[in-house]
């Protein structure tokens, strides 16, 4: 109960008690924290201004993607928590609100769509699809989020980043719970077979 509590705190000291089931979440989000707080403090030598914010808008993203498929995708968590997410600030509720158009499913940030962010009132070369690009282009990022291609379609990259930030947390997570159930599951499996075959042997010992 304290554990919830401290961990909600870490975002937000003034935060209301966080709701049952938001405890679920909080390894995933505090390392995120810590990791974000790291590469905030690391030095920029050696990178372009706009290179050392990428771990910013990633982070960012895996944050929010984490959150919001664990409710939307794999039902993992209550409405009551990913609202509790989303009024505390815990995720990035523009961007969440842009996944849910035709489109926009994989956006990596909403910087890249606002037209006032690049030259001729145009969007990031990350919304267009690979197909779209010349061949010069098919391996640029956007120099702000360091995003690979974050337009819908088939054909994109799957890994939008082409990195850790750019994996999907919620699915790893869901896919090891489901690995350790399944592996639980075997050895009760084994243990009441074993239980059952010494069982019979006892029986056919006392027969004796």
């Amino acid at each position: 109960k304290s554990e919830t509590t401290m961990s909600a705190n870490r975002w937000d000291p003034k935060a209301k008690k966080p709701p049952k089931g938001f405890n679920y979440l909080v390894p995933v989000l505090s390392a995120l924290e810590n990791e974000l707080r790291d590469k905030v403090r690391e030095s920029n030598a050696g990178k372009r201004n706009t290179e050392s914010m990428w771990p910013v808008h990633q982070i960012n993203w895996q944050r929010s993607r984490y959150v919001y498929d664990m409710y939307y995708t794999h039902g993992k968590i209550t409405k009551k928590v990913y609202d509790y997410c989303i009024k505390n600030k815990l995720v990035d509720a523009a961007l969440i609100a842009k996944w849910k158009k035709p489109g926009y499913e994989r956006l990596c940030s909403t910087y890249v769509i606002n037209p006032n962010n690049y030259k001729f009132g145009t969007t990031s070369i990350c919304r267009v699809p690979l197909k779209d690009r010349s061949p010069e282009a098919k391996t640029a990022q956007d120099p702000t989020t360091g995003c690979r291609g974050c337009s819908s379609g088939v054909g994109q990259h799957r890994n939008i980043f082409g990195n850790k930030y750019g994996q999907n947390l919620a699915a790893v997570q869901v896919a090891r719970e489901k690995r350790m159930e399944e592996m639980e599951q075997k050895r009760l499996r084994e243990e009441e077979a074993n239980s059952t075959a010494a069982a019979a042997s006892a029986a056919a010992g006392g027969g004796d």
